[in-house]
Parts: structure tokens; sequence; C-alpha cells
């Protein structure tokens, strides 16, 4: 009895009617990791800070807008349209696009780490700096369990790999309570299925470490995050030769006889402007007037926007992760969902071609994002990396385990240093027990009982011995049965006799 009973009188003592209950921890909350074109909260610098944020309003308030992405433009006789364009690499960032992307998909509640800004070369080492930036800020913070890097294939080929090998150790060897999104390097480009296919090459750079703890998904994606109104001839970096082109368009169009000298004149007074202008009004105004007298810069901004809106999916897929938890739970396989703010998959995947993806000797699944007619753009894999593993093969199981195993560790640390004799042990018992009930009644468990879902053991000759009691170890054995995704459905048809 705890009050001390010394002076006559009445006493009041007060005992809990219920146990203590375990929280839910949270299963979507994605951590990016990139450049932005700030980092900061008022005077206080956020770079290599892990930030959380909650709307793609507030990301732009704390880490800025869009890069200014530049294009290299390039007369080109061979190419259909006349011309070549390519990214100045140096001025390609993607970390903005893709929370457009994320946000586009159902993403909700984010962590940012952003290790520089627009003046910075993309550079592994940060990352993922060994000092305790990029990847290794997040070992402090306890909430993401969703790793993001878009930019990791704007690195060169071995950069990526190894990068993308740290995402998945610092999962499955650091943490242990997070999941890796990854991209497959040169996505965009079309299988050869020989010693330069970029599945192949993928499989063997990521290594075979950790592989339970993360999913990559094939190919990038034709998004529209980019609108065609924010694009404008500024963007490319040497427009000596848009004038060079807009005006062999020109005179093209005065040797057919289509106008007359005066209004190739007249026009061409308008491209060399092109030059002249630095008013942002006037570059407006300029530019409205060329969309309507030279139809081959509409062409030009096209393709502009048709190369800043090819994105890693990694952005997209941690949106949806986070829309299938929040709708439905973890245990709902984030796959068979289409994609927002996606008009197309860059490559065109059909049955035939998903099988080695899905099912590879090796085991490192690749899923498959893919259009299908009337239905749109659909994510058609839901595997981790780990396909050979009957334990962990499917996304929805590493992560609805990753969840039980959090949930009842941080429940389990107000028992520490409890006296482990059997009230505390049926008092934990009891506590995770209530817990794996409800998760069972939410559908998160499969069986038609609380018995056939889960069993709960703990005490002195079950799982415990007497030394370690004595060594002050408590011991705690749970199984549990995951529903899994149906995968496969195989419907059997056959004939019977007319019996009427």
């Amino acid at each position: 009895m705890a009050t001390n009973l010394a002076t006559p009188g009445v006493y009041i003592e007060e005992k809990s009617s219920f146990g203590s209950s375990v929280v839910p921890v949270q299963t979507a909350v994605p951590a990016f990791i990139g450049y932005t074109e700030k980092a900061n909260r008022g005077s206080k610098s956020l770079i290599n800070q892990p930030t959380k944020i909650t709307s793609f309003g507030q990301f732009v308030e704390l880490f800025g807008g869009a890069p200014q992405t530049k294009f290299n433009l390039e007369a080109d006789e061979n190419s259909p349209v006349g011309f070549k364009i390519s990214f100045v690499e140096s001025t390609r960032y993607l970390l903005y696009d893709s929370m457009r992307l994320f946000f586009a998909n159902g993403g909700a509640d984010c962590f940012i780490v952003s290790v520089g800004n627009y003046s910075d070369k993309i550079d592994a080492s940060k990352l993922n700096d060994p000092s305790g930036g990029g990847i290794l800020t997040l070992e402090k913070a306890q909430e993401p369990t969703i790793l993001v890097i878009p930019e990791a294939v704007l690195l060169s080929e071995s950069d990526c790999y190894s990068l993308q090998a740290a995402m998945l150790s610092h999962c499955g060897y650091k943490m242990k309570n997070r999941f890796a999104i990854l991209d497959v390097y040169n996505g965009s480009k079309e299988r050869t299925f020989d010693d330069d296919d970029v599945v192949n090459k993928f499989r063997e750079g990521v290594g075979s470490n950790f592989l339970q703890w993360g999913a990559a998904y094939y190919p990038f994606l034709n998004s529209a995050v980019v609108k065609s109104s924010e694009l404008d001839y500024t963007f490319i970096e040497n427009p000596e030769v848009l004038v060079e082109l807009l005006t062999e368009e020109v005179e093209n169009n005065l040797a057919a006889d289509n106008i007359s000298e005066a209004r190739a004149a007249g026009i061409k007074v308008e491209i060399n402007k092109i030059l002249e202008t630095t008013d942002s009004d006037l570059i407006k105004s300029l530019q409205a007037t060329l969309s309507v007298v030279c139809p081959r810069i509409n062409s030009i901004l096209e393709e502009m926007g048709d190369l800043m809106n090819l994105m890693p999916p990694s952005a997209a897929m941690a949106g949806a992760y986070t829309m299938c938890d929040n709708m439905v739970s973890v245990a709902k396989s984030p796959a068979n969902i289409s994609l927002g703010s996606v008009i197309s998959p860059s490559i065109n995947i059909n049955n035939d071609n998903q099988e080695e993806l899905n099912l590879p000797l090796n085991g490192k699944a690749i899923n498959a994002i893919r259009g299908f007619t009337g239905k749109g753009v659909l994510v058609w894999g839901a595997r981790t990396l780990d396909g050979n593993s009957k334990d962990y093969r499917y996304i929805s199981v590493r992560r609805t385990m990753t969840f039980l195993e959090q949930s009842i560790k941080f429940a389990s640390e107000a028992f520490v240093f409890a006296p482990n004799n059997s009230t505390t042990w049926s008092t934990l018992k009891a506590t995770v027990t209530n817990f794996l009930n409800n998760q069972w009644q939410s559908g998160l468990l499969a069986g038609n009982s609380p018995e056939d879902a889960f069993d709960v053991s703990i005490g002195l000759g079950t799982t415990m011995t007497a030394n370690d009691i004595l060594d002050g170890v408590l011991k705690m054995t749970i199984k549990v049965a995951i529903t899994r995704p149906a995968e496969f459905i195989v419907i059997t048809f056959e004939q019977q006799q007319q019996k009427s």
C-alpha cells in the first residue's frame, strides 16, 4: 500500500481500471532528399535538417520554387522536326516537380531534407554524406516510414546504384522502420535484354543486401505536372539557334509563296527581338506573337515540355502509398491503382514483357507501370526486390510487419525496468493482445478468429528461462498471420451436362 497510514483519517486510493494501450504508428510519412531553391525558416537554415511539411504550399514557402531549367537547341536535318533539344545537365533538378507529382497522387505529411540549392551540382556525396548529411540526417528522425530520392537518376550510373544500395541499407540495417522506393536508372529506355539492358543493369547495381526493404518501378512516366504556360523561349540556353530556325521557317514559307515579302520581313523583325527583349511582360507578348506567326516555336516548346514532364515514378508511388494507407490500411497493396497527373508510361509493357519483370530467376522483381485502354495508367506490381522470399515477397506484407513491430516496440518501452514477474508479463501480454485483436478486426491479419490470426506468448518456461530473468531479459514471442494480395486469380470453367 503506497499511502502512509500514520495519522487517523480517511484515505482514498484510485486504481486503474484499464490497461495501457498500443498507439499505432503512422505508416505513410515519406522522406524526400534532394536539392531546392532555398532551405530556411526565417533566419534559420534548413540545410540537412529533416523538416516536416503538410502541403505543397508549405514546401514552396520553406524550400522555394522551380529550378531555372535550361535547354540546348540544335538544328538537325535528320530529325523529322528539323531540330534536336536536350537539357543543360547542370540546370536539371527533380525534387520540385517530384513534390508536385507526390501531392497529385494523394500525398500528405512528409519530410524534406534539402542538401543544397540550384547553384550546386547534384552530388552523391551530399545525398549520402558520411559526415552526417543527406540520408544520415534521417537516423535521428523516427517518424519517416518511406525513403525517396528522385534525383538519384541524375547521378552517374555507378553513383546512382551506390546511393540506392545505401538507401536499402539505411532502411533494413540502420533503422528497420522504413521502406525505400527506387527508380530504375535510365528508366525511360526500352529494354534490350542484353548486357546493356536497363533492368538487368539495375538488378546488378543495387546488390543483394536488404532487398525486402525496398521496391523498384519501371518505366518513367510522361506526366502533366509542368504546364505549357510555364514555358517560354527564355528556357533556351542558345537563343541564336532559335532565331536561325525560325528565320529558316519564314524563308521556306516565302519560297513556297505562303506569305508575302512584306509579311516575311515583319515576322523577321519579331524574331530578332528574341535576342533583344529582356522585360518579362514584353517576353510574354513576344511569345504570344511568335506562337501565331511561327508554328515551329510551338513544336520546340512542346518538346521542352515533354522532356520536363518525363519523370521517375518514385514520387508518384510515394503518393500512392500514402493514399492507400490513409484510405484503406497499410495491408492494402499499392497496386491496381491509377496515377494522377500522369498521361502515359514512357515505355509500353505488355503481359509477355512483364513476365520477366515480375518473376526473374534472381528474384529481384521490378514493378511495372502500365497503360490499359479504358482504365488509364495503373501500377501493375506489388512486390519487393526480394521476390524469391516467401516471407517478404510483397510490399504490403513487409510494411505491415514493420507497422506491427514499431507500434508494439514503442508501447513496450513503458515496461522497461518494470519487475520481471508474472504481473508485468500478463499486463504486457494483454496490452499486445488487445492491439492485435483490433488489427485483426480491421482486416490487417488473416483468420476466422483471433486465435487463427495471432498468438502472443510470454512467461517463465514458455519464452524465458530462469537465467533470462536473472540477466534482466524479458522475452515475448508474437506470431501473426498477415493478409497477402491475390496476385494471381485463377478461375476454372468446365461444362456440365444439361440437367433439365
